[in-house]
C-alpha cells in the first residue's frame, strides 16, 4: 500500500475541525459491522457516515475514477475478510472506468489500555497491503494520531466521520438520527453478526435483514445491572465511551429480550425490511411486494 508523506498533515487538518452535526436528509448511517457503497450518481444518498467509534476504526474506500465510495465501521472481528469485501464492492462499480485509483481513509481509535486500537490499525494496514491492487493511503488518523489525554485518561479526538459521495469531502461528524431500525441493527451486531452490506445503490434501497438469532444469553441479568457494570463489561474502552453508550446498550438488550426469535416476530416471511428515501430525503419503509 502506498503511504503518502502528507497523510499525517491530512490527519492534523481533520483533527482540527469541529464535528459537524449531520441531519438525516440525504444521509445513510452505517452502524458497527455494516458497510455501504454508492456513487455520485445516487439520487437518494449524498452522505455516508458513522460514529461512536472508540477502539473501532471507520474506513472510507473510494475509486477516484468512478467516484464509487464505501464506508464501513470495523471492530477487528474479521479484518482481512472485511477489507476483501469492501474492495470487491467498490471495484464492482469501477469496472468500466479505466482511469483513477483506489484511495483509503482510516480514522478512529486511540491509545487505549488494552491496545485494541493499535491492533486494529495494524490489521487494517496489513489487509490493504495484501490486496493485489495498489491502494493509496490518503488519510491516516488512527490510534496515537487520534488520541487526546485528559487527567491521565486517554480519549479519541474524532469519534465519527462522514463522507460526501458527490464531492469526496471527509469531515468529523455526529448524527442525531442513526436509523432506521437502530435497535434491530445493533442487536444483529451484539449477537455476533459478520460484516453486512446494507445498501443497494442500483435500486437506491436500504435493506435490513432478514436477521436470525436465538435468545440472548443472560439478557435479564444484564438488564438488571447498573450503568457502571454495563460500561465495565460490555465496552472495549469504558472510560472513553460517549455519554449515550449505556442507554444505547440497554435499548439493544431490551430489543433482544422482546425478540428472542426474530424469524417469528420480525422476519416471518424471510424478507428484508426495505427503505427508500422520500421526497424530503428521509427513509421510508416500502412493502416487499411492491419491489
Amino acid at each position: 500500500m502506498d503511504t503518502p508523506e502528507n497523510s499525517a498533515t491530512v490527519a492534523k487538518l481533520l483533527r482540527s475541525q469541529p464535528a459537524q452535526i449531520v441531519e438525516p436528509k440525504g444521509l445513510l448511517y452505517v452502524q458497527q459491522r455494516e458497510f455501504a457503497v454508492t456513487t455520485p450518481k445516487d439520487g437518494s444518498v449524498s452522505i455516508l457516515g458513522s460514529d461512536d467509534a472508540t477502539t473501532c476504526h471507520i474506513v472510507v474506500l473510494r475509486h477516484t475514477g468512478s467516484g464509487a465510495t464505501c464506508l464501513t465501521h470495523c471492530d477487528g472481528s474479521d479484518t482481512e475478510a472485511e477489507v476483501s469485501l469492501i474492495m470487491s464492492s467498490v471495484k464492482s462499480f469501477s469496472t468500466t472506468t479505466g482511469c483513477g485509483r483506489l484511495e483509503v481513509h482510516l480514522v478512529g481509535g486511540f491509545n487505549d489500555d488494552r491496545q485494541l486500537s493499535q491492533k486494529l490499525t495494524n490489521q487494517l494496514l496489513r489487509a490493504f497491503d495484501l490486496q493485489p491492487e495498489e491502494v493509496h493511503l490518503v488519510t491516516f488518523c488512527v490510534t496515537e494520531l487520534n488520541d487526546r489525554e485528559e487527567q491521565d485518561i486517554h480519549f479519541p479526538i474524532i469519534y465519527g466521520i462522514a463522507v460526501n459521495v458527490k464531492t469526496a469531502e471527509i469531515f468529523p461528524a455526529t448524527f442525531p438520527d442513526k436509523g432506521p431500525d437502530e435497535d434491530l441493527r445493533s442487536a444483529h451486531v451484539l449477537t455476533g453478526a459478520p460484516l453486512t452490506n446494507i445498501y443497494d445503490a442500483k435500486t437506491e434501497q436500504l435493506r435490513i435483514g432478514p436477521y436470525f438469532w436465538g435468545p440472548f444469553p443472560h439478557v435479564d441479568f444484564w438488564l438488571e445491572q447498573d450503568d457502571a457494570q454495563i460500561l465495565q463489561n460490555l465496552s472495549t474502552s469504558p472510560l472513553a465511551e460517549p455519554p449515550h453508550f449505556v442507554s444505547h446498550i440497554r435499548s439493544t438488550l431490551t430489543f433482544l429480550k422482546e425478540h428472542p426469535f426474530p424469524s417469528r416476530s420480525l422476519f416471518p416471511d424471510r424478507k428484508p425490511r426495505i427503505y427508500k428515501k422520500n421526497e424530503e430525503g428521509l427513509w421510508e419503509q416500502v412493502c416487499s411486494d411492491k419491489i
